[in-house]
């Protein structure tokens, strides 16, 4: 997402380091650029306009045109018009009202309403500590009752028993009702997709907001639709008053353009935005973050709170404790594999690390997920004696391990040379940790 987008926008910005100082003149082909970027990417029209129109004013004051080093000022520009753009800062979902709240899920077919519903009860019950109740009230379309009712099994959370065929309005409100009787605190009802142009659908959208009185009505978008999500957008807010929007596909090949457009146009927040297909790849939308992505500028802020969440302070400790008195197994490597895979994939990582991006265009990123698969492979089919020694595998027990993990005897020998190394690597990062960066390095 943004690829081509953050690749002209950095061209943008390398032309304008071969000046001594911002002119009239190249601030106009700046700003022409990204104009001509922003367009590529599907942004709408207008917002395009207003927003290459703040940046030039901004770019054409006393302060930025005397100074001598160009590209930061324009840089510091742009990333903070894209975070206004985008809505500022990170807004949580209010869920301050009596029990139970409601939030009802709307938007056209196929836009990962159910899905994100699963998600969205994930995220309530693990980040926010609700108590979520999933409503399947989409009767339209084949196996969207038997879809959500899978995924509240998979995320533990209880599902109304809703029957095909049924008035959605009642089934929202005996939803409600039920919730309130059993205890749980937030509904969440998913609606079936429908066109915003279609009058009779949204009159029942309408008539079910009527009914259940929800805290936030939430527009489900495919970040893949482009500049049409802006008139669905608008769509769907002139009949409902949207609370929030949620963006999915997030991590698509799609250009962009509805992350950027939404907020300026319906003026609801962007809540959520969906980066994969797990049910745990739903993010808190950071327009401030998104904003320093886009500019090539890395995420770390992200990156550590990915880390938090599979990694407590205890494990950490313990970790480094290891690391300090060289007892750092295979089994403690095993257990780093696999905190890098609930982290998400392995692109979108690096993508957050400042620089790496640049360093890995044009890599094919799926590899490294199979390289993790094969050394987790390579290291299941190891001995308890061999996870916790690797000193004692010869090469009677590599080919035995490369039999049990269908790699080779080489692809054995070079997990175990990757895993010194890493070792080595690790050990001297917590001996900086402990001892503090070099200055050279402290910045």
């Amino acid at each position: 997402m943004f690829d081509s987008l953050s690749d002209k926008l950095e061209q943008t910005i390398k032309r304008l380091r071969g000046h001594g100082k911002l002119t009239e003149g190249n601030i106009d082909d700046a700003v022409r650029d990204v104009r001509l970027a922003l367009l590529e990417a599907d942004v709408n029209v207008d917002v395009v306009r207003d927003f290459t129109n703040r940046v030039r004013e901004q770019s054409l004051g006393k302060e930025v045109l005397a100074s001598l080093t160009p590209e930061q000022h324009f840089i510091k520009i742009v990333r903070g018009e894209l975070t206004k753009l985008m809505g500022g800062q990170a807004v949580e979902i209010d869920l301050a009202a009596a029990p139970p709240v409601v939030l009802m899920l709307v938007g056209l077919n196929g836009a990962g309403k159910t899905t994100t519903a699963g998600k969205l009860a994930r995220h309530l019950k693990t980040v926010r500590g609700r108590k979520p109740y999933l409503v399947p009230a989409d009767v339209y379309r084949p196996a969207a009752i038997e879809q959500l009712t899978t995924l509240a099994e998979q995320v533990g959370v209880p599902v109304h028993p809703t029957q095909a065929g049924s008035d959605p309005v009642q089934i929202s409100l005996d939803a409600v009702r039920e919730a309130s009787n059993r205890g749980y605190d937030t509904v969440l009802i998913d609606t079936a997709g429908r066109l915003h142009i279609d009058d009779e659908l949204m009159a029942e959208l309408e008539r079910i907001k009527a009914a259940v009185q929800p805290r936030h009505t939430i527009l489900v978008v495919d970040a893949m639709t482009g500049q049409d999500a802006v008139n669905v957008a608008s769509g769907f807010h002139g009949r409902l008053d949207l609370g929030g929007v949620a963006i999915t596909k997030l991590d698509g090949d799609a250009r962009g353009g509805a992350a950027l457009s939404i907020r300026a146009v319906t003026g609801a927040p962007i809540l959520f935005a969906g980066v994969g297909e797990k049910l745990d790849a739903l993010d808190v939308f950071h327009p401030d973050r998104m904003a320093t992505r886009i500019l090539g500028m890395g995420d770390m802020l992200s990156l550590i709170e990915k880390a938090e969440q599979v990694y407590d302070e205890k494990q950490a400790i313990e970790l480094e404790r290891k690391l300090r008195r060289n007892e750092f197994t295979l089994e403690d490597f095993r257990d780093q594999l696999r905190a890098v895979q609930k982290m998400g994939q392995v692109g979108d990582l690096m993508n957050m690390i400042p620089g790496m991006k640049k360093l890995t265009k044009g890599m094919d990123m799926s590899g490294a997920e199979k390289e993790l698969k094969r050394s987790e492979a390579i290291i299941n089919s190891m001995t308890n004696e061999e996870r916790r020694n690797a000193a004692v595998l010869n090469g009677s027990r590599r080919r035995r391990i490369a039999e049990g993990s269908g790699t080779t005897v080489a692809d054995v020998n070079r997990f175990l040379k990757q895993f010194q190394q890493t070792k080595k690597m690790m050990k001297q990062v917590s001996k900086l940790q402990k001892t503090g960066f070099p200055r050279g390095l402290r910045g």
